[in-house]
């Protein structure tokens, strides 16, 4: 009799399916729920500038780039125009106060200053005619004024005497009125006579008033012809170089003109360019350091200008100790003004990742060194040197400075 025989269902061929199939599934889980998915670009290591994050003192500035100047300039502007007929000094010539340096010719200033000489003495010789009238009429009324005091005397005497007499009827009616009459005239006749020498002398001394002030303004005309004829030699307002003479014999140079300049030379400052940027934060009182020689100055702002051209503003900087030997006006300087107080921080090396990066992100080193991973930080202020780390990393952790160019999508860096 036959016998069913059943069919194996685990055999060695489907054990072995089974196993493969299991081992697949897993190894997609494990992938999937343990594996890095991050972007990762390989790079070899010695392409890279690798800096450590350290923490001290830590100061902000920003390298800015200064002229030497003169410390006072002082512009040769012409006050009275001319024709230059001679030159007492050549550019670069030192000089003390008063020292000339031109000398012009005006004609026609000149012919003013005879106009208004001649007009002045012409006014003195008016005032002198007025004062010798007034004179001679005070004398002549003074004179009429006695004569008439003489003969009112008289003429009183011999009214007063009428008078009696006509009371005692020796003298006529007629005859003691005219006696009357005259002396009645004479005082008439003085009282006229003292009004128009009180007139006269009121008149006279207000046109010798007028007089006496249109000499003084004459005379002060001429005064100021006479000192624009003195213009015209060009001297030295102070001790210093003669660094600019714009000016050649024969050459006619207009009022206000600018001929040149003078230098102050025993002392200098700096005229500083400044980004921008910075403006808000640059002010009088800040300062900076330069070399020279070896060895370092320290300067101060004295001065803001708050104009702003192409991109810059100025500031004028003084020495606060000495001053370099052998400096020479025009010669660049480079400076590191300072924008704050020294202090504690923590802090990285400058380098290219800030352009890519902003300063907001950063590739961090594992400890192994084997690869690197990018992380979010905040950057405060700068120096040539520095950047100070705010926030997201830590003393002694090593960081990658150098550029960043493609790297933007790029999570981790492995370091060949």
């Amino acid at each position: 009799m036959d016998r069913k025989i059943e069919k194996k269902r685990w055999t060695t061929k489907n054990v072995s399916y089974y196993s493969a199939a299991t081992l697949f599934v897993l190894f997609v889980v494990y992938n999937f729920i343990f594996s890095d998915s991050s972007r990762k670009l390989n790079i070899d290591q010695e392409r890279l500038s690798i800096s450590t994050v350290q923490s001290g003192p830590f100061q902000e500035f920003t390298p800015i780039t200064g002229t030497i100047r003169p410390i006072e300039t002082f512009q040769l502007d012409v006050s009275d125009g001319g024709k230059v007929v001679k030159k007492y000094v050549e550019e670069g010539a030192f000089l003390d106060v008063g020292d000339p340096i031109l000398l012009m010719d005006n004609p026609q200033l000149r012919l003013s200053i005879i106009y208004n000489e001649a007009n002045v003495f012409q006014q003195i010789n008016n005032l002198r005619a007025t004062k010798l009238t007034f004179q001679q009429n005070k004398l002549d009324l003074q004179g009429r004024l006695l004569q008439n005091d003489i003969d009112l005397r008289t003429q009183k005497r011999k009214y007063e005497l009428n008078r009696q007499l006509h009371e005692k009827g020796l003298v006529s009616e007629n005859e003691f009125l005219e006696a009357k009459d005259q002396y009645d005239y004479l005082m008439n006749h003085r009282n006229l006579i003292l009004n128009t020498y009180r007139q006269d002398s009121i008149f006279r001394v207000e046109q010798i008033s007028q007089l006496e002030i249109s000499v003084n303004t004459l005379q002060a005309n001429l005064d100021i012809t006479k000192n624009q004829l003195e213009n015209l030699t060009v001297r030295t307002p102070i001790k210093g170089q003669l660094t600019a003479l714009d000016a050649e014999i024969g050459q006619s140079i207009a009022a206000g003109e600018n001929v040149g300049q003078i230098d102050k030379v025993d002392s200098f400052k700096v005229r500083a360019d400044i980004d921008e940027y910075w403006i808000a934060r640059v002010s009088p009182g800040q300062a900076g350091t330069f070399s020279f020689a070896e060895t370092d100055y320290k300067l101060t702002i004295k001065k803001v200008f708050p104009q702003v051209t192409n991109g810059v503003f100025q500031v004028d900087m003084i020495f606060q100790d000495q001053q370099p030997l052998g400096i020479r006006r025009g010669q660049t300087v480079h400076i590191k003004l300072e924008l704050g107080e020294l202090s504690e921080a923590l802090y990285v090396d400058r380098g290219g990742f800030y352009q890519a990066s902003g300063g907001q992100w950063i590739f961090v080193v594992d400890p192994s060194g084997k690869f690197a991973v990018r992380r979010d930080i905040k950057l405060g202020r700068q120096n040539t040197q520095y950047y100070e780390v705010l926030e997201g990393l830590e003393t002694g952790e090593r960081v990658i400075t150098s550029s960043y160019d493609n790297y933007d999508e790029i999570e981790k860096l492995i370091l060949n």
